[in-house]
């Protein structure tokens, strides 16, 4: 007996790959260094925190490089023999690709945030520095946990640590009854859909006997009789936490008054690094986990997507250009109505022969959509430093006054809607339209177009106001080089894109899993 234990015992010490989970780790660290540093830094010194951001971001994408030469794995059960069973956490191409989308998203948040923070400053309406890093920082590092998750316990965990730190980010605006409200709105509702996605991950749990993605796929291949409608009951839960995340309808109703409330940079990560994580948990758990039960969440994400899409966009078109904070809602209801043609795919891999190849589309579409709305979001920052309403309205003239941040916005919002000269909009748009048909998804793919249709009237009519007559002379102030990086990276990123958008679904979705 002793004999037969000792192996057992022996299987439960965990030797861990340092390495492979470095990413997170360092963000992780720079957060608690931040908070410390916060404690003993004067009123001047504190502007230091945020470069130290900066850098710890910066720090952590870099030691992705280490990693793209082979698949790495972690916190792994082994059998008696020694070898590994199940991973926690896994390193692959899918799990870096994210993180460097995660990571270099958190990062040009960091440098739009730098400029808002010193702007508060400035203002009755200052926001507390040490608190507002350390928050942003925290949930970075769980928003790189989440693609690397290879069991439902640590998925749900790093959803969490993504999550928590952005509500208060969301309310971090002291003495503003709209953030406030936005805080409380998000919180309430998020928590909700996670108590549903546990719900789900118990049923799956109680069906299963397991955990982990890859153990949990081999065991819904054979459900007891019995159990089958349990286990389809915890498929389609466990999506909901997600859904949420990606601001899916009907779990899209906290978006806009969330968007508003909350500074603008954290307005801009929550429309990328949150629909990152929702998209990355959405990819695990249907893909890697339940692809026996494709026939139960390929028909849901197929609704998902066209109910989405078609509710961002319709609301998107009905904006007025005249209402306060008209550009953040506009971006707002637009970031639903993008969330719509990124499920697309994921609803395609069920029901095609090559979900890899389904999901690199969703992955090189989340790529470009996180280039070029971090950048629309950078120029609202600069016209929001003289325009505080951010109306539509207000953005028109702006060639005049602004000739460089005109084009790039006018850019930006080209890819969007997928025209030329935003070459890498029209292939990502065309790349995802293909998978839908490719998949046997006609219904869906007329659905895409008619929204494409509808989405290119707004992009249009906000490109047009860039280049009207002002009403007025427009202030000009100089652009702080925080404000100058983010917009110019963005830029760059989405030309270097437009002129090779073949190498973005390469990088996508070669050998994800």
């Amino acid at each position: 007996m002793t004999a037969a234990a000792a192996p057992s015992v022996a299987s439960l010490v965990q030797s861990v790959d340092w390495l492979a989970i470095a990413p997170p780790t360092i963000t992780a660290v720079v957060a608690l260094v931040v908070l410390v540093a916060d404690l003993f830094l004067g009123e001047r010194g504190k502007a230091l925190l945020g470069w130290i951001s900066v850098a710890g971001l910066a720090a952590a994408a870099l030691a992705l490089l280490p990693l793209l030469d082979g698949d790495r794995s972690t916190f792994c059960l082994k059998t008696l023999k020694g070898e590994q069973a199940a991973c926690s956490y896994t390193a692959d191409h899918f799990t870096l690709v994210i993180q460097f989308l995660v990571l270099a998203g958190a990062l040009l948040t960091a440098l739009l945030s730098i400029t808002g923070i010193k702007d508060a400053k400035s203002t009755t309406k200052a926001l507390p520095e040490g608190e507002f890093w350390f928050l942003l920082l925290s949930s970075a590092a769980g928003a790189a946990l989440l693609p690397a998750s290879r069991d439902l316990a640590t998925l749900v965990v790093a959803l969490e640590v993504a999550s928590l730190p952005a509500f208060a980010l969301v309310g971090i605006k002291r003495d503003d009854r709209r953030s406030s409200e936005a805080a409380l709105k998000f919180f309430l509702s998020s928590v909700t859909a996670t108590a549903v996605t546990l719900l789900g991950v118990s049923f799956v749990y109680a069906t299963t006997g397991t955990l982990h993605l890859t153990r949990i796929a081999t065991a819904l291949t054979h459900v007891d009789g019995q159990f089958h409608t349990l286990a389809q009951a915890g498929v389609a839960l466990t999506l909901v936490g997600f859904a949420f995340k990606t601001a899916a309808a009907p779990f899209h109703f906290w978006v806009p008054d969330t968007y508003v409330g909350a500074p603008l940079p954290i307005a801009a990560y929550l429309s990328v690094i949150g629909k990152a994580v929702g998209f990355s948990g959405i990819i695990l758990v249907t893909v890697v986990a339940f692809p026996s039960y494709a026939d139960v969440w390929g028909p849901a994400l197929a609704a998902l997507a066209a109910l989405t899409m078609t509710v961002g966009n319709v609301a998107a078109l009905r904006q007025q250009a005249t209402r306060a904070y008209s550009a953040v809602r506009l971006l707002a209801w637009s970031s639903v109505g993008q969330a719509g043609y990124l499920l697309v795919p994921i609803a395609a891999a069920a029901y095609s022969k090559d979900a890899d190849k389904a999901i690199g589309s969703t992955v090189a579409y989340a790529l470009m959509y996180a280039a070029v709305n971090l950048g629309a979001f950078a120029v609202a920052a600069l016209v929001a430093r003289t325009k505080p309403l951010n109306r539509i309205s207000d953005y028109r003239g702006l060639y005049r006054s602004r000739p460089l941040a005109a084009l790039v916005l006018g850019f930006f919002l080209l890819c969007l809607a997928g025209l030329p000269p935003g070459i890498i909009g029209l292939f990502a748009k065309v790349t995802v339209f293909s998978a839908a048909v490719d998949a046997g998804l006609g219904w869906l793919a007329v659905v895409m177009a008619v929204n494409v249709v509808i989405a290119l009237y707004y992009y249009l009519q906000w490109t047009a106001t860039l280049f009207r007559s002002a009403e007025g002379e427009r202030a000009v102030q100089r652009i702080p080089a925080p404000l100058t990086a983010a917009i110019g990276l963005t830029a760059v990123i989405g030309v270097v894109l437009s002129g090779a958008p073949q190498m973005v679904l390469r990088f996508a979705s070669t050998g994800l899993f």
